[in-house]
């Protein structure tokens, strides 16, 4: 019986094993730091990251991309791949080898953007035009530097008239064809597959913890499990031996489509882009969407199951407009419903949960249209990324707008991870968008989106004493620097939160208690 049950487990953690982050125990979400350089993301690591319980990072795509002149350098470029070398404008293999230590030694994992499905567009022209200087012609497709050839692109397969996809109805053409003119990659030939491996098994080597899988809808989910049954288990100097890379594919589900989030499974979690479009419709109030109907949030909204899914309120696509969610998206340029929505994500216990650190832009409408989409990291004359600086009351500079380190999104960051574990409790809800809940014995929260004062007494489930609000404010030595919430003997608190206030809801927790 112990041999059978040994072997049971075995094979239970083998077959789980790409649906867990990889998180140190305890850090229960991760930040994408869209397109910084890794000397930065190093620093931040160290110096905030590791101290405020933050599990990991999703970095940029590390590999070498097209330099694109026209427009001037967008942040898609880095989602046009050259060849499998490590030096973009975030930095040379160098840095991003002392970046990943730095990073692994306090703690806080690494996450790659994995663009394996295309290499660049078929008008990225010729020469090199390359962020490490490597020669390649996309005409014929040529890229020496991996080496690719015309024998490992999907041509011949695609179906369309143009060569691009042009019927997401068509669920060959979503796979075969070129997504935007990027060319597509050939995922059944077990060439491109090892080659493809080899670049996330020498990122491996180095000691990243996993990969978001950029465009996943665009490959056969079986190809995709080809190329992940052929990487390493993590670096033992900061992984358990056998431990295997996260996985999370970029699948944009809206529904309507043929291609499923749920095709992808058996090979790790997706991206729930339903998430914050709902999300996001809901606190927008909306198509008479309410709070209260957030009762049943997760599964019950039509949501793939909670152990599958990667979360977030906004990402680097949406929130330009692209991608999937549309106008409902919420994102740092609608800061006190950003807040909202990112403080409601990182209390409710569904899903594993990334918070977006983001670049201003210049925005400009035409039409309806953010024609300034495109637009690249804060950069340098001369292309080089800007640094990101710290400002004396620890937010960013250089246009670097770092909502991880605005005080109410880090410190629910730090709620969940104190709640980690606790069953959704206590609901409660003035059937309008007035709602609270609760995390078992270990937090409360309470929103007040509605366009007049919330004042009641609630049950919060946490044991008797002075809690700080670590909303306006957070627990310092024996004093609170925001609100201050009473809970009696019984566990019931009065909350009042006014509709005026900057930030409409209030949040406690157990490690914020005097």
């Amino acid at each position: 019986a112990y041999h059978l049950s040994f072997f049971l487990l075995l094979v239970v953690g083998v077959c789980w094993a790409q649906y867990s982050p990889n998180a140190l125990s305890g850090r229960t979400s991760i930040v994408h730091l869209f397109e910084w350089r890794w000397a930065d993301i190093a620093l931040e690591c160290e110096r905030y990251l590791a101290p405020n319980g933050f599990g990991g990072v999703q970095i940029s795509p590390p590999n070498e991309n097209v330099i694109v002149t026209d427009p001037w350098q967008p942040w898609w470029e880095r989602y046009q791949p050259v060849s499998y070398k490590l030096c973009t404008r975030s930095g040379n293999e160098t840095e991003f080898r002392d970046m990943v230590t730095r990073c692994n030694n306090v703690g806080v994992h690494i996450y790659v953007d994995a663009v394996i499905n295309h290499m660049c567009g078929a008008h990225a022209g010729a020469g090199s035009h390359a962020t490490c200087g490597s020669y390649f012609s996309a005409k014929t497709e040529d890229f020496p530097a991996v080496p690719y050839s015309g024998w490992d692109f999907n041509d011949d397969k695609c179906k369309s008239r143009s060569g691009d996809i042009e019927n997401y109805h068509d669920i060959s053409q979503v796979r075969d064809c070129r997504l935007v003119s990027l060319l597509d990659l050939a995922l059944e030939k077990d060439y491109v597959r090892s080659k493809v491996a080899e670049y996330m098994n020498h990122l491996i080597d180095i000691g990243v913890a996993g990969f978001r899988i950029d465009a996943a809808k665009h490959m056969w989910p079986g190809d995709l499990k080809a190329v992940l049954d052929k990487l390493n288990d993590l670096n033992t100097k900061w992984f358990s031996a056998g431990t295997k890379p996260f996985i999370y594919q970029e699948v944009i589900d809206l529904g309507g489509e043929p291609i499923k989030g749920s095709d992808y499974f058996g090979n790790g979690r997706v991206t729930e882009f339903k998430y914050g479009a709902k999300l996001g419709t809901v606190i927008r109030k909306w198509n008479g969407e309410k709070m209260a109907y957030l009762k049943n949030w997760g599964e019950g909204w039509g949501f793939v199951p909670s152990d599958r899914a990667l979360v977030f309120v906004d990402n680097h696509d949406n929130q330009r407009g692209h991608g999937a969610g549309g106008a409902s998206i919420l994102t740092f340029w609608d800061a006190r419903l950003y807040k909202m929505a990112v403080g409601f994500m990182l209390a409710h216990p569904y899903g594993f949960t990334r918070v977006m650190s983001s670049f201003r832009w210049p925005r400009n409408f035409v039409n309806g249209r953010d024609v300034n989409d495109w637009v690249g990291p804060p950069s340098n004359a001369d292309g080089s990324v800007r640094p990101v600086t710290i400002n004396a009351d620890t937010t960013c500079g250089n246009d670097w707008v770092c909502e991880h380190r605005w005080r109410q999104i880090k410190n629910m960051v730090i709620f969940r991870n104190v709640v980690d574990g606790q069953p959704f409790s206590n609901w409660w809800d003035n059937g309008s968008n007035q709602v609270a809940f609760g995390r078992g014995s270990k937090g409360f929260i309470v929103f007040n989106n509605d366009d007049w004062d919330l004042n009641i007494s609630l049950q919060t489930g946490l044991p008797a004493g002075t809690y700080c609000d670590v909303i306006s404010g957070e627990k310092e030595g024996n004093t609170c620097t925001g609100e201050q919430v009473y809970v009696s003997g019984d566990g019931i608190a009065r909350f009042h939160v006014s509709n005026n206030a900057e930030d409409p809801f209030v949040a406690i927790h157990v490690n914020a208690k005097l």
